[in-house]
C-alpha cells in the first residue's frame, strides 16, 4: 500500500478500464484506437469502474453500515447516474449538431445560406463520445467492483 487503499484501488480500476478500452474497440470494429487511452466514453466505464472500486474498497475496510460508504455510495451513484444520463444525451446532441453541419454543407439550392456555414465556426464537429450506455456503465462498475475486491485482498 503507496498511501490509500481505497484511493489506490480506485485509481487502478480507472487505469485498468482505460487500457481494457482499447482491446475492446478493437474486437467490435477491428481498428485500433489508441486514443482511447485518454478519452471519454467507451467500454468500460472508467468513471463507473473508478467509483464503483472506491465504493467497494470503502466497503471492504470500514464496513458497508459507515459513513464512509454512504458517502462513497451516493457518490458513485451520481456518477453513474450522470455518465448514463446527462453526458450521454449531450453526446447525442453533438452528433445531431455534427450531423446537421454536415447536411447543411451539402445544400446547394441556397449559395447565401451556404456562404454562411463555411465560416470556421460551424466547421468544428462536436466530440460525440461523451457519456454511456447502461452496458458500458454496468461492466464498468463491475469491473470497478472487482478490481477493487482483487486490490484489497492482496494489498489490505
Amino acid at each position: 500500500m503507496l498511501f490509500n487503499i481505497m484511493i489506490e484501488a480506485a485509481i487502478l480500476a480507472n487505469l485498468l478500464a482505460q487500457l481494457v478500452k482499447i482491446p475492446v474497440h478493437y474486437f467490435k470494429h477491428r481498428q485500433w484506437k489508441f486514443g482511447l487511452l485518454v478519452s471519454t466514453g467507451g467500454m468500460p466505464s472508467s468513471h463507473a469502474a473508478f467509483v464503483s472500486a472506491l465504493a467497494t474498497s470503502v466497503a471492504l475496510y470500514t464496513s458497508v453500515s459507515s459513513v464512509y460508504f454512504a458517502i462513497a455510495f451516493v457518490l458513485a451513484a451520481v456518477v453513474i447516474y450522470d455518465a448514463m444520463g446527462i453526458r450521454r444525451h449531450a453526446g447525442k446532441h453533438a452528433a445531431m449538431l455534427n450531423k446537421l453541419i454536415s447536411d447543411l454543407k451539402e445544400l446547394k439550392e441556397s449559395p447565401g445560406l451556404m456562404k454562411r456555414f463555411t465560416d470556421p465556426g460551424y466547421q468544428k464537429q462536436f466530440k460525440e463520445l461523451l457519456g454511456h450506455e447502461p452496458a458500458e456503465t454496468f461492466w464498468g462498475a463491475v469491473f470497478g467492483i472487482t478490481v477493487a475486491l482483487v486490490y484489497v485482498t492482496l494489498v489490505g
